[in-house]
């Protein structure tokens, strides 16, 4: 008697992909900017100017880009993420919430991909600061 094991497949198929960064894209478009960057205010100090996705390998990554005000790196950007999607399978993905001490910890868990956005709107740690 011979048993099936069923692995998830080591890549995510183009179109499970091109699904899941179309979502994530309108998410940043139609949820994080309008509510959480709606106009960007220099200051003297680190302040966000964008919010911005990218997905590699098997993620996506939410991630705030902030501009320097501090006369030593005036105009200096960088990225802080807040919040990734990690594909885990077919139609699965789990959202991860990156802690201040810059480890990644997982939320939630298994996720389909409508279910992921709609934990994103909702789950308030997995906004940006």
């Amino acid at each position: 008697m011979h048993h099936t094991v069923t692995r998830k497949p080591a890549r995510i198929s183009e179109e499970e992909k091109a699904a899941a960064i179309l979502a994530c894209q309108q998410h940043v478009d139609g949820f994080l900017r309008p509510r959480f960057l709606p106009d960007i205010r220099s200051t003297e100090f680190n302040y966000p100017v964008d919010i911005l996705g990218r997905w590699r390998g098997s993620t996506y990554t939410f991630f705030q880009r902030y501009r320097s005000g501090y006369p030593h790196n005036l105009g200096e950007e960088f990225d802080a993420p807040f919040a990734r999607l990690d594909w885990t399978g077919p139609g699965r993905f789990d959202l991860m919430w990156h802690r201040h001490t810059g480890k990644w910890h997982r939320l939630h868990q298994g996720l389909s991909l409508l279910r992921a956005i709609a934990t994103l709107k909702a789950d308030g740690l997995l906004h940006p600061v």
